[in-house]
């Protein structure tokens, strides 16, 4: 079975437990479960056989339906196991494409990163407070995972087009007082880059007028 079809099979399996409710949730729940393993376990061969490429650009193509089905209310308090692991296979491929194991153009950089930025940022103090109010609360992002995802993120940021970082960075601004991931660095390189850009377009200028005068 290929990339596509298993990510496929696991995108329908996840939409049938939104519209079937005939369905026994917990069947159908550790068979959503075995497939997201299965991607987990693609994301670590792949790279290997040179093979990403299909993966990540199939990933970015169905990430914004796995996210609708998702975040419907019908799933606010279950399924934390499969939403920690969405963020594992997602960090995969943030760190493929931001450190350039894989190269995609940059408009679907950009769907990639607007598309699990916002979830990564609401899902970390959502993990982080069910761990606080329930002890025996297992699904949580580790360290070693969060600080993946920020590199990547931070990463992948910086090699967006200039106005695709002002958004982004825009956004994170907005919403600082969450604290996670924390893009400081992105948002010091894009204003030092910006300020530099300003400063030659001006240079430039100056110049031109400046031969315009003496001719």
């Amino acid at each position: 079975m290929g990339v596509y079809n298993i990510i496929h099979s696991f995108e329908t399996d996840l939409s049938s437990l939104l519209f079937n409710p005939t369905l026994e949730f917990e069947a159908v729940d550790n068979t959503i479960m075995r497939r997201v393993s299965d991607l987990e376990w693609m994301c670590n061969v792949l790279p290997k056989m040179d093979l990403m490429k299909n993966f990540v650009s199939n990933w970015v193509a169905v990430s914004s339906k796995i996210l609708l089905i998702i975040e419907d209310k019908k799933f606010d308090h279950v399924m934390w196991g499969l939403k920690v692991k969405l963020i594992e296979v997602t960090c995969k491929v943030l760190e493929a494409v931001s450190y350039g194991s894989v190269i995609v153009p940059a408009p679907s950089r950009v769907q990639l990163l607007k598309t699990w930025f916002p979830y990564v940022r609401k899902m970390k103090p959502l993990l982080d407070s069910k761990a606080v109010e329930e002890t025996s609360f297992a699904y949580k992002m580790d360290e070693d995972l969060c600080q993946a995802i920020e590199g990547a993120i931070v990463s992948l940021v910086l090699t967006l087009p200039s106005n695709d970082q002002a958004d982004i960075l825009a956004d994170w601004i907005g919403s600082r007082e969450v604290g996670y991931p924390d893009l400081s660095e992105a948002f010091e390189v894009w204003s030092y880059r910006s300020k530099s850009a300003k400063r030659r377009l001006v240079e430039g200028l100056h110049g031109h007028s400046d031969e315009a005068i003496s001719s």
